[in-house]
């Protein structure tokens, strides 16, 4: 069974393909698919965070009985 990635893994992930994008070297195809999937994994980490952030807003209003 796959891992789920979490914030940090994706974050990771994110700095990982900033490093590639960085290469003077690289080709332009390759860097099209590295900012594309850089765009993917960025917009997931955007959405843990905000799923997060509601979570922990819905925790922090409950009356604590």
């Amino acid at each position: 069974m796959a891992k789920t990635e979490n914030f940090e893994d994706k974050l990771e992930k994110a700095k990982e393909l900033l490093e590639k994008l960085s290469e003077p070297s690289l080709a332009l195809e390759e860097s099209m698919t590295y900012y594309k999937e850089g765009i993917k994994i960025l917009k997931e980490a955007s959405s843990l965070l905000e799923n997060a952030k509601q979570e922990f807003e819905i925790l922090s209003n409950e009356k604590i009985s």
